[in-house]
């Protein structure tokens, strides 16, 4: 079942119905220190990248860019990610850009990268799993979502309480470079010494398309707002966007929707290579995808991070 997260998430300040959801919050996040047990290390170094706001800040398109940052550097690097069955499309880009070690727990996915001798392991995910001790933990955000409401699950959207970024020393900023005097001014707030790391958008195959041309644009990922503001950024002329829930699996049915509307009025049809992924025996004739990688703004000083 593929659901839309609430909006009064997004919202700046809580409402009547994050308040209503405030207690089981609270459950939550006692029920978390009955179950905590001792993290484990490993001989291969672990560089995590997770976040705090539940789905949509770029940890898939980091964690690529840093394999291609330690393959040029010729260090053997792998994934490592959880195995959720909806996720197939994030396991898709992953395998289209270097192994990976899929299982139900990241500890024995780990262990048999040891095996392999990889050097690192990069996961896709996993901030919150107390059973392994990363080297490196790098805490994603959207830029312009942001941390919501500010309440955790599911009075909100954050895993953890965002006062626990006291407890990080990374934290990266993904989207278009949206409202970053902002979020610096309180990211800093709650800790002083954090590093903050910047990342772009950009799409690498912009000749494939012609900017004269009217665009309806879908995508069912967790940063929506980010891809049709980068689409916008670099010219397309958006008529129509269409909003899908994260790991949504597209049907024919609406994919039939959606292709009615475009030839009704002669749009284009544009959705992310994530998405288009996803699509699988459904008939794409008719769509294109973006491909978009992430540019790191300070990648000499996040390398000498993260190496």
């Amino acid at each position: 079942m593929n659901l839309k997260k609430p909006k009064f998430w997004d919202y700046k300040k809580a409402n009547i119905f994050a308040y209503l959801l405030y207690p089981f919050s609270l459950f939550i996040k006692f029920s978390r220190f009955f179950s905590i047990t001792k993290p484990r290390s490993f001989k291969l170094k672990t560089i995590c990248v997770g976040n705090i706001y539940l789905g949509g800040t770029g940890k898939t398109s980091l964690s690529i860019k840093i394999k291609k940052i330690l393959e040029k550097k010729k260090i053997k690097s792998c994934f490592i990610k959880k195995l959720y069955s909806n996720q197939t499309d994030e396991q898709k880009l992953l395998r289209n850009n270097g192994r990976v070690f899929l299982s139900s727990n990241r500890v024995e996915a780990l262990k048999q990268a040891e095996k392999e001798n990889y050097d690192v392991a990069i996961l896709d995910d996993g901030l919150q799993d107390r059973s392994i001790s990363y080297d490196i933990s790098l805490v994603c955000f959207n830029n312009i979502n942001w941390i919501g409401n500010g309440l955790t699950i599911p009075a909100g959207p954050l895993r953890e309480n965002i006062d626990n970024l006291k407890n990080y020393n990374h934290i990266f900023l993904n989207g278009n470079l949206e409202n970053l005097d902002y979020l610096k001014k309180n990211i800093l707030k709650f800790n002083s010494k954090i590093n903050i790391h910047l990342g772009k958008y950009l799409p690498t195959n912009l000749d494939e398309f012609n900017k004269e041309d009217k665009y309806l644009i879908f995508s069912g990922i967790g940063n929506h707002k980010t891809f049709v503001s980068m689409m916008k950024n670099y010219g397309f002329k958006i008529v129509k966007d269409l909003e899908f829930p994260d790991h949504y699996k597209f049907t024919n049915h609406d994919i039939k929707k959606i292709l009615v509307e475009a030839n009704k009025f002669n749009y284009k049809i544009i959705t992310t290579e994530k998405d288009y992924l996803r699509l699988e025996d459904i008939n794409t004739n008719q769509i294109k995808f973006i491909k978009s990688e992430l540019q790191i703004i300070d990648e000499d000083n996040f390398i000498k991070a993260i190496i």
